[in-house]
């Protein structure tokens, strides 16, 4: 499989002949007025066979910028038929308060290239509840917010990645050099004992080294 992050919470993977999209971004510019730094590049020239929107928040729902007609699964729990096969969605919340104050969030989990996958899109929950791990059982390549804030942070990021036993984890959803706002993910790195910090913003799962569970850092975008 080959991944690529363009920033934030967007990845695009691809394996078997199809693509899959997961939470794009578009034009940020409004958040400067918040005093928000968005310097990520924009999300131009990509196509999908799939599409997956974990919440309706901007930083994740421009789904005007993919092209391809791919086929849209947009904030749904349940399970979904798709070019990747069942897609299994995940009911959820933005915040530990039961959704009342960020909303309703998805995890999604679907099979590529042989390989579990699972994204937290903006998880913010106290815990992952027995019934959510139930459904979304043993995962080959985590996607996890560990960012802080409105998201959850390094020590639970951790947590659920050993609950799901998942042998990549790919942390997003932290502070680069392109924003400003939430944390790094430095110290939810230090908590593996195999890490990979990668020179590149993409990579190929069969070129990883060896470790597990290993967390891989992409180079940012």
């Amino acid at each position: 499989m080959h991944v690529e992050w363009y920033g934030q919470s967007t990845f695009r993977l691809q394996a078997d002949g199809t693509t899959v999209v997961i939470d794009p971004f578009g034009d940020m510019s409004a958040a400067a007025a918040r005093g928000i730094a968005w310097d990520y590049p924009p999300i131009e020239g990509v196509t999908a066979d799939l599409l997956l929107v974990t919440h309706e928040h901007g930083d994740h729902n421009a789904v005007e910028v993919i092209g391809g007609d791919p086929v849209l699964v947009r904030s749904t729990a349940g399970t979904h038929q798709s070019p990747a096969g069942e897609v299994v969605g995940i009911a959820s919340e933005h915040d530990d308060a039961a959704g009342t104050q960020r909303g309703p969030n998805t995890i999604f989990a679907f099979t590529l290239g042989g390989v579990k996958v699972a994204h937290f899109g903006d998880f913010g929950q106290g815990a992952l509840r027995p019934e959510q791990a139930a459904a979304l059982g043993e995962v080959d390549l985590l996607f996890i917010p560990v960012g802080d804030g409105p998201t959850i942070g390094p020590a639970l990021a951790h947590e659920i990645a050993g609950q799901v036993n998942a042998r990549w984890v790919v942390p997003m959803h932290y502070r680069t050099e392109r924003i400003n706002f939430l944390e790094p993910a430095d110290d939810f790195i230090a908590r593996f004992g195999h890490a990979a910090r990668l020179e590149a913003p993409s990579f190929d799962l069969a070129g990883l080294p060896e470790g597990r569970p290993l967390v891989v850092v992409p180079a940012t975008p």
